[in-house]
């Protein structure tokens, strides 16, 4: 049974019993990313969550922070998103008291020291460096960039050079004082421990957090008459593509369609768009698709990256695999086997306990509530093949389509005429 809690504060606490691990994982979630940022600052929240790996008062230097976890086999890191930053350790559940004293401390007690921030802005240049040259990841960057425009949901979550150059220590104590609540964070503990022991330590390491409430992500404005392309020239072997339409968020009733419809065309093996680019035509080593949803956007998108000469092969038959999912209806055969596919991969993925905390936080952190795995698995038996090929209608029309290209291409023109 999970536990859950909320202190007077407002501060959550979520206990995720598992009885057949040695590990727990600490998962210190808060509602706050890139949508909640300012044109000068983007990439603040990602640039204050690599601050929190520096300097504490109880670890003074970013040796003393890792290595506390490092000497006991934990892995830890941290993520930032568009709506939200996490923070976790995972450990012997031994040691679990040492987890939660870690990651609370980094949580609360970061000290952001000026010379840390100036060498930080270098290594996270880098990693705007690292993804911008790199096709395959530039590529959905780009994709999110053609959808949103100038807004946060069309920021990179990184930022730019330029504003991570202007973010000061003044913004990222600004900007944690302001978001770093108790009502915007949420603590969840999974692993071979009780619920009042979890509790009382969370609770006692968490006494400190500061209270108040958090500024509200800027809405988001989507717009959209005609198929859009957006081409990133770059000398490359080959060239990466991301194809995909406007869809559902998280709270939208066709949630689940979208994603049986992105698993049936491009999310496993046997897959239309594997067997049809991969295994028939020869085009791509990797095609995917996958449905995004977030609370307030969401979209399908299917990404390869195939020979130079052979793009508009590849886009026209990806286009021609969304055209026919509208025009036919989907077998009963094909539909089951994408619903038992669904459910066994979640099945698998969610054993661990680190994979669990995240399942139940984020859904707990961005929807207000947690869902279990039979429920999941009960809304993916809902979805029919009147569903999905309505849904299809809804998602595939010309004017909702995007292409994002990274590649020696100069002009948008002829993939243009493709998407029309």
């Amino acid at each position: 049974m999970i536990g859950k809690k909320t202190l007077k504060n407002g501060l959550r606490i979520i206990t995720v019993p598992l009885k057949n691990t040695r590990a727990a994982t600490v998962l210190v979630l808060v509602k706050t990313g890139s949508k909640y940022e300012e044109k000068r600052t983007s990439g603040i929240s990602h640039f204050l969550e690599h601050m929190f790996f520096k300097e504490t008062k109880k670890r003074p230097s970013p040796l003393k922070i890792s290595e506390d976890l490092d000497k006991i086999g934990g892995i830890y890191n941290a993520f930032t998103g568009e709506d939200y930053t996490g923070y976790y350790a995972k450990v012997n559940a031994s040691r679990f008291s040492l987890a939660v004293d870690w990651v609370s401390d980094i949580y609360l007690n970061s000290q952001l020291p000026e010379r840390e921030i100036e060498k930080e802005r270098g290594v996270i240049k880098e990693e705007i460096n690292m993804y911008r040259d790199n096709p395959m990841m530039y590529c959905q960057i780009l994709f999110q960039e053609l959808l949103y425009g100038d807004q946060p949901a069309g920021w990179d979550v990184a930022g730019t050079k330029e504003s991570v150059s202007s973010i000061t220590r003044k913004d990222l104590l600004s900007y944690m004082e302001s978001q770093y609540v108790a009502e915007n964070t949420l603590v969840v503990v999974a692993g071979n421990l009780g619920k009042k022991v979890v509790e009382k330590e969370v609770t006692e390491a968490f006494s400190t957090i500061r209270t108040g409430r958090g500024k509200k992500s800027v809405p988001v404005e989507e717009k959209q008459n005609r198929p859009k392309v957006s081409v990133f020239y770059k000398e490359t072997d080959q060239t990466h593509f991301c194809l995909g339409a406007r869809s559902f968020n998280m709270f939208h009733p066709s949630r689940y369609v979208q994603e049986v419809m992105a698993t049936l065309l491009g999310g496993m093996m046997s897959s239309r768009l594997f067997i049809k680019i991969r295994d028939e035509m020869g085009l791509a080593y990797y095609i995917k698709t996958s449905a995004e949803k977030n609370p307030d956007t969401g979209f399908l998108v299917t990404q390869a990256g195939v020979d130079n000469k052979k793009v508009k092969q590849a886009v026209e038959a990806v286009v021609k695999e969304y055209k026919k999912i509208r025009r036919q209806r989907v077998s009963s055969k094909e539909l089951k086997k994408t619903k038992e596919h669904l459910k066994g991969r979640a099945a698998i993925l969610l054993e661990s306990s680190d994979a669990l905390s995240r399942f139940y936080g984020i859904s707990e952190l961005l929807e207000g509530r947690t869902y279990s795995l039979e429920e999941v698995f009960r809304f993916i038996d809902k979805v029919t093949a009147n569903d999905l090929q309505k849904t299809a209608k809804e998602v595939f029309k010309p004017e909702n389509i995007n292409l994002a290209l990274v590649g020696p291409f100069k002009t948008e023109k002829p993939f243009q005429k493709i998407l029309r």
